[in-house]
């Protein structure tokens, strides 16, 4: 019908902006209280049937972050964050090393444990190291965001837009990290050479003098087994197992435990964001159901057709316009009609993060850092972030469409 179409277009379009922007002025409402409304409202005028919303949600998406949350929660609370942020500090003797220390700790941490929670886990140690040793902040928390978002882009479990694509394609990990990796390393490179050039001041040659750090705290056996599951899940992915279950079994073995309650471990995992995901699945189940698919897929074949460097482009608007999650969902039925739907998939997940550092709104590690340095203080503001970051997203975009279109 023509007024299911129309609301649905309204309801979905409303709720894909809100979640880009983050809230909705004068509403004290998150991502996914605004994924959860605007279901639930779908729902309500049966654009969607409850039984197809629930078929709607995938749940090996569910069950592979669910899984990597407890890993990274049972890593934190073992101290293996802090020990990173003590090794950063007794090998930093220049502002120049500091920072290439940040970026590949950034990068590679990213790949293995999700780019958000890295963003949330490092941002207050990196802010503590940096002011402590008297140096500009900036230019060192954009190194940490943009490396976690570029480092993310290697695995299939770096970041959620990854897993989406990941799960839907088929792609192994074996395959997915052979063709990325590569990009996700020069990207690195490309951070180090930007941040340097758009801050010469600050990485002027000197010597850093060292404050006295503290020994950082950790739990040695709750960090061996978690270090353990985390190996454990690398060789199963590695291995071929399918990637929700090897996320849950490393998850199913730091849960069998005498010493950790798993209330603790369970405070800490963000629902919130298992919420936004199922309902994101709904939302994007009903445009499919209503017809508005359909007109969507007729609007974006054609610009998708250009090879690696158009498609790229689509999903870098479509990342900006209402999120990388959204802009995967809504690509997700047109990539497999294309002519090569492996390499399109990789494409997208590529573009959709490298994305993200495009300006501050671009991703949710970003928005991340720059509320925990607000708090410290320290502003990070969208024209500070934009000289650094936009020239990192278009190089490291090319480099990612050239090494994938060659």
């Amino acid at each position: 019908m023509h007024w299911q179409l129309g609301a649905t277009a309204l309801i979905a379009g409303l709720t894909l902006i809100g979640v880009a922007i983050g809230r909705w002025p004068g509403l004290r409402m998150n991502r996914a209280t605004l994924a959860f409304v605007g279901a639930t409202l779908l729902l309500a005028l049966g654009v969607i049937p409850l039984e197809a919303a629930y078929r709607a949600v995938d749940w090996n998406t569910i069950a592979l972050l669910f899984g990597m949350m407890v890993i990274n929660v049972n890593l934190r609370l073992a101290g293996f964050f802090h020990l990173v942020a003590a090794g950063l500090i007794q090998r930093a003797r220049t502002p120049r090393r500091l920072l290439a220390g940040i970026i590949i700790f950034s990068g590679v941490l990213s790949a293995l444990f999700l780019n958000d929670t890295l963003a949330l886990m490092m941002t207050p140690l990196v802010l503590e190291l940096v002011l402590a040793l008297r140096r500009n902040p900036l230019p060192y928390l954009v190194a940490l965001v943009t490396a976690a978002n570029v480092g993310s882009v290697a695995t299939v479990m770096g970041n959620p837009q990854n897993m989406l694509v990941a799960l839907a394609s088929g792609i192994g990990f074996v395959d997915f990290f052979v063709a990325l990796a590569p990009i996700a390393g020069a990207g690195l490179v490309v951070i180090w050479g930007v941040i340097v050039v758009v801050y010469r001041r600050e990485f002027a040659p000197s010597e850093l003098v060292a404050p006295t750090a503290r020994a950082p705290r950790f739990y040695l056996p709750l960090l061996r087994k978690s270090l353990g599951a985390t190996a454990l899940l690398l060789v199963a992915l590695i291995a071929g197992a399918p990637i929700p279950l090897a996320a849950l079994g490393g998850a199913a073995l730091l849960l069998f435990t005498r010493r950790l309650k798993p209330e603790r471990v369970f405070r800490e995992i963000d629902w919130g964001l298992l919420v936004f995901f199922a309902a994101l699945f709904v939302v994007t189940g009903a445009i499919e159901t209503s017809g508005l698919g359909a007109h969507l897929f007729a609007v974006l074949r054609p610009l998708t057709e250009g090879g690696a460097a158009s498609l790229a482009g689509v999903a870098v608007v479509l990342s900006n316009l209402v999120s990388n999650v959204p802009a995967v969902l809504l690509l997700r039925p047109v990539v497999p009609t294309l002519a090569d739907p492996t390499a399109a998939w990789l494409t997208v997940a590529m573009a959709t993060t490298l994305a993200g550092n495009l300006t501050l709104l671009g991703s949710v590690a970003n928005l991340i850092v720059a509320e925990i340095a607000r708090r410290r203080g320290v502003h990070l503001g969208f024209n500070e972030y934009l000289k650094a970051g936009a020239p990192i997203a278009v190089l490291t975009l090319l480099l990612g469409c050239w090494w994938l279109g060659a």
